[in-house]
């Protein structure tokens, strides 16, 4: 199967990526959640992490300073070197 992934930032050149495989299990796991900034965002994430929390991963919580800009770099180093797992919320 083929996924085709658009990306938003530039879509003059097509970029090929391989898709990390999933985790079987979330159990024992870091999970990074990452709030964009948007309304809501929030409310989305507390779910998430419950959930999450019940299954057994440990969950670290991420805010980015505005949605209208990427992530700061020095922040997705941080997401990167401290979870194996990310999930970013979008909500309004």
């Amino acid at each position: 199967m083929t996924t085709t992934i658009l990306d938003p930032s530039n879509e003059r050149s097509v970029a090929h990526r391989t898709l990390l495989e999933r985790p079987a299990s979330i159990a024992g796991l870091t999970v990074g959640l990452l709030d964009i900034a948007k309304p809501r965002g929030d409310v989305f994430l507390d779910r998430i992490e419950q959930r999450l929390t019940e299954a057994g991963a440990k969950v670290l919580r991420f805010k980015k300073p505005t949605f209208t800009k990427p992530a700061p770099v020095d922040l997705r180093h941080e997401i990167a070197s401290q979870c194996q797992v990310v999930i970013e919320a979008l909500a309004d």
